[in-house]
């Protein structure tokens, strides 16, 4: 029997060696992570599997979360991935106040260390509006149920200011009436973020037999 076992492992090294090494880069290099619900539209939609760069912002020892040596910090407008104990799962949202910044938001109209967002209407239907949310030198589009500015009373649209303190940033999805994001789990500590995407590699489309969406490979985000 142990004959066997070793024959076995000496004929399938080379396959062993590699399942190794790829598990190795994608603990600590780089991996991919699917998109199950559109808390981050219209950037990241359902059915996307994004690029993760685990060595953005630390070198970690492969299979845990400890970092060896850090090699940069999450940026404002950053799209983060990180593992939430407040939430219970991993959660992919944006950055939006780093360490030492004092953020608000009125009407869904965000401030930023007393910095009000400018905001363009790019698109609107019955259902939502796509407007481009400018601020601190950084935009992106955002998805919202009214201009922002105007309320229609929904709960996660205010909040009064808040200082991001040492060690925690303040992340929210771009979908923010339809987000679970730092207005419900709180701050995000430094630790629990595990990377940073920009691309989508791939996406498969949920309401049509999870076929491809070719306008959506390799899309930058």
């Amino acid at each position: 029997m142990k004959k066997n076992s070793f024959r076995l492992l000496k004929e399938n090294k080379s396959l062993i060696l590699f399942i190794s090494l790829m598990l190795v880069f994608r603990s600590a290099v780089a991996d991919w992570n699917d998109v199950p619900t559109g808390s981050m539209k219209p950037t990241i939609v359902e059915g996307d599997r994004i690029l993760i760069n685990k060595m953005a912002y630390d070198l970690r020892l492969p299979f845990s979360q400890y970092s060896l040596i850090k090699l940069a910090d999450p940026l404002r407008n950053d799209i983060v991935i990180f593992e939430s104990k407040a939430a219970d799962k991993r959660l992919v949202k944006r950055v939006i106040g780093v360490p030492g910044d004092m953020v608000s938001m009125h009407k869904n109209q965000l401030s930023v260390n007393q910095e009000t967002a400018d905001y363009k209407v790019i698109a609107r239907n019955s259902n939502f509006i796509l407007s481009e949310e400018q601020i601190a030198g950084a935009s992106h589009l955002i998805r919202t149920q009214v201009v922002p500015g105007q309320s229609k009373k929904y709960p996660l649209e205010s909040f009064p200011p808040v200082t991001i303190p040492k060690g925690f940033y303040l992340v929210m999805g771009d979908n923010r009436d339809n987000s679970a994001d730092s207005r419900v789990i709180g701050l995000v500590p430094r630790h629990e973020i595990i990377g940073r995407s920009k691309t989508v590699v791939l996406s498969l489309n949920y309401d049509n037999y999870l076929i491809p969406r070719s306008e959506r490979f390799l899309k930058s985000i």
